[in-house]
């Protein structure tokens, strides 16, 4: 064994105590540290040729790159749709490396069937029926892969193809529809062979909306003659959170035939709210679904979950045929579920989460969440400089300058709070007016940031 490894391995819990403590130090001063970095960060370095061991690379990280290191992790990281990650699913994440399980199969050990409780549990989270599956994947962009992988396959069982061994040109154009589809649609469509330009939009509903017309679906479906399709309804669109009537479009399927995708990233978590919960009514009737774990479950990237009520399509499409891997008889291993054979055990913090805070406690970090972004949004409506660009429907608060919201000013407004270090906001598009956008996502948050990030706008905007 080389020296410097053997070293290290002899010395292996003082190396784990050293890397605690800098984690701890980095967590502990999370809240107070600037959200953003800005400057340039260092020059790239050569690559080592005589190793320096654990504790130098240890030193040389603290020193070189942790200073320019965001603070996602905090509470008023408010860009795109980031959680954190709780003190438990640290730990199951720290575990998970130490550890270091293949879950591709059993492989002699139990880790295949932690992932099968965990997957277990956040159906039951989710409100979904035990005839959906579920695996884990990396993220929502996996997760919307895998799902319109089994509907593309879905397509081939109705028209006669075997997409699996034919091909996606065997089946002829694929028409995807969809009111307000997640860019990670499109690109999944790429990947899979349907093509970005066989996204169907489907007008929205009238009134600065972003939720799907079902009128205008059905005469979609209608038009099509019998011809089967794929439907992408959105659980909680990026940027306002709204919410396609899932229980309307699941009862089209009586009369045309479609492959109802539900896109649920982190709307799907208004599951776990009594007084929110009727926003994904008709979840459990998709035919797949999208959650993302590391948003609103507060889990360190990446984890996700992909279900699905055809599993033995599911098989189908990404089943590895070797025979030292086995064949997916039964129960099938997970390496036959999802694109990756080799698979890092992501059920392990979202099982520390689940353990340690249980329904209730994901359920509070939920409900504060949507509490405090109606607390935002209450106070940018209140501020002369700022206006809403759509009603606060549950996390996420999408603004803009009150007058002349230019792409220049708004871009600017975004350096202002960046520069600031107390906020981190993104920009987007809303209604072709430039704006910006903050999302509640993490289990830290509380009321007093809050209003800093809102004294950040103000002072910003001013």
């Amino acid at each position: 064994m080389h020296p410097t490894l053997a070293d290290d391995l002899s010395r292996l819990p003082e190396i784990l105590q050293s890397a605690r403590d800098v984690a701890a130090r980095e967590v502990a001063g999370i809240g107070e540290r600037p959200v953003a970095v800005a400057g340039p960060a260092p020059d790239a370095a050569r690559l080592p040729e005589h190793g320096a061991g654990a504790d130098a690379a240890l030193a040389s990280f603290t020193e070189r790159w942790a200073p320019g290191f965001s603070g996602s992790a905090g509470p008023r990281y408010l860009g795109f749709v980031t959680g954190g990650a709780t003190p438990a699913s640290v730990a199951g994440d720290w575990l998970t490396s130490a550890l270091d399980q293949n879950v591709s199969g059993a492989g002699g050990s139990w880790a295949q069937e932690l992932e099968r409780e965990t997957v277990a549990w956040l159906r039951e989270l989710f409100g979904l029926g035990e005839e959906h599956s579920g695996a884990f994947v990396t993220g929502a962009t996996a997760s919307n892969t895998v799902g319109l992988a089994i509907g593309r396959e879905w397509l081939g069982e109705r028209l006669g193809v075997d997409v699996f061994r034919a091909g996606a040109a065997a089946l002829g154009p694929v028409d995807v529809l969809s009111g307000s589809p997640h860019s990670s649609v499109t690109k999944a469509m790429s990947v899979l062979g349907i093509g970005r330009d066989r996204l169907r939009p489907v007008p929205l509903l009238p009134g600065n909306r972003e939720a799907v017309d079902v009128a205008a679906l059905e005469a979609a479906l209608a038009e099509r003659e019998g011809r089967p399709a794929i439907v992408v309804a959105n659980a909680g669109t990026v940027n306002t959170v709204d919410f396609d009537d899932l229980r309307a479009i699941a009862a089209l399927k009586e009369r045309y035939a479609f492959w109802l995708h539900v896109d649920a990233a982190f709307g799907g978590f208004a599951a776990l709210s009594p007084d929110l919960a009727g926003l994904v009514d008709g979840l459990d009737a998709a035919d797949s679904v999208c959650v993302d774990l590391h948003k609103w479950l507060n889990v360190p990237y990446d984890a996700a979950v992909q279900f699905t009520r055809r599993r033995d399509l599911q098989v189908k499409v990404f089943h590895n045929a070797s025979p030292y891997l086995g064949l997916p008889d039964g129960e099938p291993d997970f390496l036959h579920l999802t694109p990756e054979n080799s698979r890092r055990l992501r059920a392990l913090p979202a099982w520390f989460s689940l353990v340690a805070y249980g329904r209730a406690g994901h359920r509070e970090i939920v409900e504060r969440n949507v509490a405090l972004a109606r607390r935002l949004g209450a106070g940018i409506e209140a501020l002369p400089g700022l206006r809403l660009l759509a009603p606060v429907r549950l996390n996420v608060v999408c603004f803009t300058l009150a007058e002349d919201p230019s792409p220049e000013r708004v871009a600017a407004l975004a350096r202002a709070v960046e520069a600031s270090g107390e906020a981190y906001v993104t920009p987007t598009v809303y209604g072709e007016v430039p704006g910006l956008r903050a999302a509640f996502s993490n289990w830290r948050t509380t009321g007093a940031d809050t209003e800093r990030v809102l004294a950040a706008l103000a002072k910003a905007s001013g």
